[in-house]
């Protein structure tokens, strides 16, 4: 399987959906663009609307009012077994009393497609999913969970899909074997050529695998680009904190309001945020744009970094630093720490 020649072009998209249960609007007024071959992550809090949009992408829920289409068809009102996608669900719904091969083989056995054309397929697949041919005949039972993940892979790539929807299918796996097919996921993709379109509650899954993400907050779509640019160019308060460790420090009368410095140059009023790793202790001569003094009250092993919670004035901070730079940086110590604007996004809330 080739990626697609398409890839760029807008695969599946949503106008103005809204999904209402009772009085209570899970999704509302959302228009939203996935294109074709490109992995299409949704993160959210809980209660977001995630899990409701994407079973309306895959035909599981029908919009309140709005429309879904692929391509230049409505298929709003098309059942999900009539719509060339697949959906892998966090349980994985796989039939525990069969084999590897049978579960594979499910859907072209429900079409009549002969034994002997249903069992090269499966092997197929199987390479696809690197599980060796051996296992066409184990139970699902006798398989690890990691097993199991790539049986409802080949299973969902059997019918040949034009989309694949992903349930937060990792969610229930353990953290070493979640990282490992985090990776092997996002080569399925690059090898398949697939569109994929992810839900997850992990922002760490969602930076690893996505070409794009979407950030869902109360019903609707806050903000969509690469992970790169929502992590560095976060367009709200919210967005910045969701997507991981970062400090905010309010505008007021063009000075930041604690720790006090001017920053009047960028503006009077608003929120700059600031990712740990930018934020710097200063020795002697070190120039930054912004700078103060701050208690290091505590730190933190992250690997092959320490972060440190900071307190200036009235405000908690956190820096992160590489282990060989972080030499004389100890707890109870008060040092000059500073930013570079350029490394700070200014926001209005």
């Amino acid at each position: 399987m080739a990626r697609s020649d398409r890839s760029g072009d807008i695969i599946l998209s949503t106008r103005n959906v809204t999904k209402r249960y009772g009085q209570v609007e899970a999704v509302r007024e959302l228009t939203l663009e996935i294109r074709d071959g490109e992995f299409f992550t949704i993160v959210g809090p809980s209660g977001s609307g995630k899990s409701t949009l994407i079973r309306m992408l895959g035909g599981l829920e029908a919009p309140t009012t709005g429309s879904v289409w692929l391509r230049d068809e409505d298929i709003t009102h098309v059942p999900a077994n009539r719509r060339p996608t697949c959906m892998v669900f966090q349980s994985l719904a796989l039939f525990r009393h069969r084999s590897v091969g049978e579960n594979i083989e499910f859907a072209q056995k429900m079409r009549g497609v002969p034994p002997g054309e249903r069992r090269r397929h499966a092997l197929e697949m199987m390479r696809i999913v690197r599980l060796p041919d051996s296992y066409y005949n184990r139970r699902i039972h006798q398989c690890s969970g990691g097993e199991q993940q790539r049986v409802a892979l080949a299973r969902a790539l059997a019918s040949d899909p034009t989309i694949l929807f992903f349930d937060e299918p990792l969610s229930a796996i353990d953290y070493r074997l979640r990282k490992i097919l985090e990776v092997e996921m996002k080569d399925l993709h690059r090898r398949t050529g697939k569109t994929f379109v992810y839900i997850t509650h992990s922002l760490e899954e969602a930076m690893v695998m996505s070409d794009r993400i979407s950030i869902m907050r109360d019903g609707n779509i806050v903000q969509t680009g690469t992970p790169r640019d929502i992590y560095s160019r976060p367009g709200s308060r919210f967005v910045a904190q969701f997507m991981g460790e970062v400090n905010v420090f309010e505008i007021r009368e063009g000075r930041i309001a604690s720790p006090e410095a001017d920053v009047s140059a960028i503006g009077r009023h608003g929120y700059l945020v600031l990712r740990p790793e930018h934020l710097r202790r200063l020795d002697g001569q070190d120039a930054a744009d912004v700078r103060f003094e701050a208690i290091v009250e505590s730190e933190y092993m992250l690997g092959s970094r320490l972060q440190y919670h900071l307190r200036a004035g009235d405000a908690s901070l956190v820096a992160e630093i590489p282990i060989p730079a972080a030499t004389g940086v100890t707890p109870g110590i008060t040092a000059r720490w500073g930013f570079d604007l350029a490394d700070a996004t200014l926001t209005e809330d």
